[in-house]
Parts: structure tokens; C-alpha cells; sequence
């Protein structure tokens, strides 16, 4: 069923001629000595960061680099980051934001199908894009390394430097909010990632309707997200979205494990304790099984946002009974730029993903491509005005899930009668047992209710006869034991009998991708193997 089209009249549209770092920038220039970003070395305040955001611009121009050309940024979360994407932006080229946890031979092909023409780095991912630029037929005309930085060869230079080397950019590039803005490469399961071509509108879009409309964020918050900013989520959480208001936002370089994650929302390690936290579920998981929990006491947080994969009930129920604050459970995709669908901070109803965010339409399909009845699984669409240009040089795949208006999700919901939706896992997750469709995201929700399960994944695999039944893969606990009887019993006691694990296998850990994200198509693989 079509939710009634939420107007965006209540969010102005961007003008035509329309540079995404210009507004950010004009928009903060009242409060020149407001922090920004803080990162593990210092604040950059947005008088700052409005200076060398102009100045990293003109560098770049100055190498010759022309409008619409792109630039790699692999860089860790830092106080350069920011100034790099925006600076990019400000004089109209494309800043192509890439995962800081992949391979040289991952880098090599995001050179050569971006063309990109320089690459601001990480000292400590240098050796890793040498080994690409080596690997690559692609050359670039110069390697700008943000710190730290060792020895650096002729065609590379130190960001400070390059920073000092020029005058500020007297005006912003003339862009058009429909002109490419900025590249970021989804995280297919399969295949190579895909170049997701955004616009300067579309976090416009995404930071008007989600983050201030949705969240209410306000220039007296600290913003600190889990999910680094190469990722459509974190993009949101830690720049374009406080930005958009006037908030702070923290930056961490290192992963976000539970002890680091705790120090920073403590403000151990940055001073300032954040308002608001940007998670996911596996890290909530780990956050709350960690001895060195916080207590309530200790840190500030007025909201929590979660996203990446379903918020199970029992996750955030327990989290809230922990911290006093509820967790807004949403979904939103890198082809969206940001949740499209999502709980809202004065209505959480755990266990659904909430409702259409105003702004944007949801639609359930069947097989048959019509809309489905509500209670019935469909595929979800969604339609808004933050949807991605295409896929670069993906004719095939940008027709697939770009569709007229509509941006095919590959995700199974159900709509409740309420007008929230239920997760059903991914299209090419959901399983058909008996001929009765089982969520994945339902057994394993459920598994991780017992006090003796950390984690859960559950596939489907064919027994003797050729037909699907359901496999659990479990992580336990430190200290904690559970028998394969006891749990299948446990699922058993909760849902409706075909949906139990007919088989479950005791794991120490399970594959993931950067953001958290299960990989469950590495478990099916795993077991055709065997």
C-alpha cells in the first residue's frame, strides 16, 4: 500500500544555481568560533574550517583539476576530512568518499573507474594507496597526505603544506543542485561496488527533512556517530547533518569498539559529551555486554539513532532500560543518502522501522510488481527528493533499482496495520520454508533474546531433499553456555513452529561487513562448500 505522499513544502526547496559547501559555510558564518568537528588532536572551529575549506578548494583548482573531475578522499575520521569533501565540493569537483578498511586491489579499481584525478590520503593509509596507484593504470597528478606523514615522494605532499601553499578561493563554484556533488560506492554483497553519483541537493534534502525535521537536532548539540563519514549513514550523522544546524560533532579515527566508543561518549577523549549517538544494532549489542558500560550517570545523550541493519525489540528495550533513552530505529541506503523510514524520537514503537519520513513515499510490492496488502511481505520502494543520480557507468543496475521515481531497496517489510513497517530481512535473504516465508532478522531476533546469545545469523540451506530448512549460526557470550536443544526449544516457546532453526552451529564470531552488517552470503558459501 502507497502511504500518502508527504509534501516537502514544508522544507524550501535549494535554489537552481546551488553549491552544497557554499550553503554550509554561509550558513554557519554567524558563529565563527563555534566548534565544528573535534577530532583526536584538536577543534576546528567553523571560522576555521569556512578558511580552509576556500583554500583547500583553490589548491586543487591550482593542480589543474577541472569541474565535475573527482577526488579519491581515503581518508580516517579527522578534523581533514571535512575540510577535504567540502573543499572538493566548494570549487566543484567531486569528492569520491571510499571505505578505509579495503585493499589496495579495492582502490586500484575505485581509481581507475573514477578517473580520479588526486587523492587526499591518510598518512596511515599511504602505503596502502601506493600499493593501488601501483597496481593501477590509472595516474593521478598529486597525492595530498593528511597526518600522520612520514616520507613523502615528489608527486606527494603534506596537507598543512598544500593548506599554506594557497589563498582562499574568492567564491564558490557555480553549481547546480541537480550537477554531480559527491561519489560514494555502495557495499554490494556480490560484485564490485557501484559508484552512487549524488547531487549538491540531495543532503540538503537529507539533512532538512531527517536531521532537523525528523531528529530535531539543534546548534546546542554534540554529535558523535559510530559509522565513519565514507558511509551515506555517517555522512549524516557526523558533517552534513550538524553542520545543517550548527552543532559539534566529534570525530574518532580508530574503529569504533565498545571501550572507544565509551570514551568518547563519556568525554574522556574529546571533552565534550555528545547529545546525540549514531550506532547500529551489533555495536549496541556489544556496547551493553561490556563490563565497562557506562552508567546513565555518566554520559549526556538526549537521542539515539540506529540504522544499518533492524533494530531487534529486545536490543533496544534493554537499552533503554540502561541509559534512560530510547533508540530510533530507521532505514535508509546509499542510493537514498539517509533514512527514508524511521521511528521518531517522541514515538518509538521497537520492533517496526516506523513510519515514511515526511518527505519521502514507501511502497510494498509483490512478485508481480503490484503493491501488497497490509500484514502481506513485499519488496520496499521509496521515492524522495535525496535519491542518487545512478550508478556510474552502470547503465544495467541503474535501471534496476532506479525506477522512474521509485528506488528499489532490496529489502522485505511488512506494513502493520498502524501504518508502521516490520523488517523481513533483505530480498535475497528471506527464505521459504514449507512454502511459508521466514525472516532471518525474525529467528535471529529471537535467539538473541536468550541471555546466553551475543549474536545471531540464521540462512537457509537444502537438506537431503532439496528443500529449505533454516540454520542458525550463533556467537555465545563470554562465560555463557546454551545447548542446541535449549535454544531450539527457546525459538520454539516464541514463534510459530516451521520458523525454528532446524539446525545450529556454535561460531566464535560471524563475518561482517565495515558497517556491522551481517554477510550472511558468506555463511551460504561457507556451507556450499561443505
Amino acid at each position: 500500500m502507497t502511504d500518502l505522499h508527504h509534501s516537502t513544502e514544508h522544507v524550501q526547496a535549494p535554489p537552481e544555481q546551488f553549491n552544497f559547501a557554499q550553503f554550509l559555510l554561509e550558513r554557519n558564518a554567524g558563529h565563527g568560533e563555534r566548534p565544528a568537528f573535534i577530532d583526536d588532536a584538536g577543534t576546528l572551529s567553523y571560522g576555521q574550517l569556512a578558511q580552509r575549506v576556500r583554500t583547500l578548494a583553490a589548491g586543487l583548482r591550482a593542480l589543474g583539476i577541472r569541474r565535475e573531475e573527482r577526488v579519491l578522499l581515503l581518508m580516517q575520521d579527522c578534523n581533514d576530512w571535512p575540510v577535504s569533501f567540502l573543499g572538493a565540493m566548494y570549487a566543484g569537483l567531486v569528492p569520491v568518499a571510499v571505505n578505509t578498511l579495503l585493499t589496495a586491489d579495492d582502490y586500484a579499481y575505485m581509481l581507475e573507474h573514477s578517473r580520479a584525478q588526486a587523492v587526499l590520503v591518510s598518512g596511515a593509509l599511504l602505503p596502502t594507496l601506493t600499493a593501488a596507484l601501483i597496481k593501477s593504470d590509472h595516474e593521478v597528478s598529486k597525492v595530498i597526505v593528511s597526518k600522520p606523514v612520514a616520507d613523502l615522494h615528489p608527486a606527494e605532499i603534506e596537507f598543512e603544506a598544500f593548506i599554506k601553499a594557497h589563498q582562499p578561493m574568492a567564491k564558490a563554484a557555480q553549481t547546480k543542485g541537480d550537477d554531480p556533488g559527491f561519489w560514494l560506492y555502495s557495499s554490494g554483497s556480490t560484485g564490485r561496488p557501484k559508484g552512487t553519483v549524488h547531487s549538491h541537493a540531495n543532503p540538503y534534502w537529507s539533512s532538512m527533512l531527517y536531521g532537523k525535521n525528523t531528529l530535531k537536532l539543534t546548534e546546542k548539540d554534540v554529535c558523535f556517530s559510530a559509522a565513519k563519514l565514507f558511509f551515506a549513514y555517517g555522512l549524516g550523522n557526523g558533517l552534513t547533518f550538524p553542520m545543517t544546524v550548527g552543532a559539534t560533532a566529534i570525530l574518532m579515527a580508530e574503529r569504533p569498539t565498545p571501550v572507544a566508543t565509551f570514551a568518547r561518549m563519556t568525554g574522556r577523549v574529546g571533552g565534550l559529551k555528545p547529545t546525540v549517538f549514531f550506532g547500529a544494532p551489533t555495536g549496541f549489542a556489544g556496547m551493553l555486554a561490556h563490563p565497562e558500560l557506562p552508567s546513565k550517570e555518566q554520559v549526556a545523550m538526549r537521542l539515539v539513532s540506529s540504522a544499518g541493519e533492524a533494530l531487534p525489540a529486545e536490543l533496544g528495550e534493554r537499552f533503554h532500560k540502561h541509559f534512560g533513552v530510547h533508540i530510533v530505529d530507521g532505514i535508509g541506503s546509499t542510493e537514498m543518502l539517509h533514512i527514508y523510514l524511521s521511528n521518531r524520537p517522541h514515538d518509538v514503537r521497537y520492533g517496526t522501522t516506523g513510519w515514511p519520513v515526511p518527505g519521502y513515499d514507501v511502497e510494498l510490492r509483490g512478485d508481480d510488481g503490484q503493491p501488497v496488502a497490509d500484514g502481506e511481505p513485499g519488496d520496499l520502494y521509496t521515492r524522495g527528493p535525496s535519491a542518487a543520480l545512478m550508478y556510474w557507468g552502470n547503465r544495467e543496475k541503474s535501471r534496476e533499482t532506479f525506477q522512474g521515481g521509485w528506488t528499489k531497496s532490496g529489502d522485505k517489510y511488512i506494513r502493520n496495520a498502524d501504518g508502521t513497517f516490520t523488517y523481513g530481512g533483505r530480498s535475497d535473504d528471506m527464505l521459504k520454508v514449507s512454502g511459508i516465508y521466514v525472516s532471518p532478522f525474525e529467528v535471529e531476533a529471537t535467539l538473541i533474546q536468550h541471555p546466553a546469545v551475543l549474536e545471531a545469523a540464521v540462512i537457509g540451506v537444502a537438506d537431503s531433499d532439496g528443500l529449505t530448512k533454516t540454520k542458525a549460526f550463533v556467537v555465545l557470550k563470554s562465560g555463557a553456555q546454551a545447548s542446541e536443544e535449549i535454544l531450539k526449544a527457546f525459538v520454539k516457546d516464541k514463534l510459530a513452529p516451521y520458523k525454528y532453526p532446524r539446525m545450529i552451529e556454535f561460531v566464535p564470531e560471524l563475518p561482517k561487513t565495515a558497517t556491522g552488517k551481517i554477510q550472511r552470503f558468506k555463511l551460504r558459501a561457507q556451507e556450499a562448500q561443505r
